[in-house]
């Protein structure tokens, strides 16, 4: 299993960085990037930390480990900037929190991550067909979720992304040890999804090439 959206206690998630990958590891997980909340105010703290205890954390649990970042809540002509700046700072990963319809993102936050080239727009909620098109054409992939809310338009995002040709990973958005991924849920999302075995296979094989380039 992989996963390349999880959260520990360095903004709302319960675990610290060892105890997240140590379950994730002991759960059965191939791979795992540690994306929490980031904007202007803690995006030059956070980075280079989460990237030198990913390195570490990889090494003693022999399994990959990813320091990314979810810039989250962030106004949309701001994300560019700073999807470059955490690259700058050496993020493994980018992930946008995108316009999942339980939350009041900002419009527009979609098209934005995108256009500044995130790794992965999470639950990006009532994505448009053009939005997935673009998103296609960047190499920016949607995210199917296992996460209570975001998951309403699971099934919507599903259907656009394969109209338009777009990508696709299943994350968990973990945010606490129930959170965590097992086989079965990560099946019974997908198929709940409208989607099937192959594309689940399809979406694991995506989330290994995502995490190979960013390592």
């Amino acid at each position: 299993m992989i996963d390349l959206h999880m959260h520990t206690f360095h903004s709302d998630g319960d675990l610290i960085p060892a105890e997240l990958v140590r379950r994730a590891k002991a759960a059965g997980y191939k791979a795992l990037a540690i994306t929490d909340h980031v904007d202007q105010s803690n995006l030059e703290e956070y980075v280079p930390q989460i990237v030198a205890t990913a390195k570490a954390l990889s090494v003693g649990a022999a399994m990959m480990v990813l320091g990314g970042v979810e810039i989250t809540h962030v106004p949309p002509r701001q994300i560019p900037g700073l999807i470059k700046a955490a690259r700058d700072l050496g993020a493994d990963l980018v992930v946008v929190h995108g316009e999942t319809p339980v939350e009041p993102v900002a419009r527009g936050t979609n098209r934005a991550g995108i256009m500044g080239g995130a790794d992965i727009i999470a639950h990006p909620g009532l994505i448009t067909r053009a939005e997935a098109r673009l998103a296609r054409q960047k190499g920016v992939v949607l995210e199917i979720t296992s996460r209570a809310g975001h998951s309403l338009t699971n099934g919507y995002v599903a259907k656009t992304a394969r109209q338009a040709g777009c990508g696709m990973v299943i994350n968990s958005d973990c945010h606490a040890p129930w959170d965590l991924h097992t086989p079965m849920l990560m099946e019974k999302v997908v198929l709940g999804a409208g989607l099937s075995l192959a594309d689940l296979k399809a979406m694991q094989t995506t989330a290994w090439k995502i995490s190979r380039r960013a390592a």
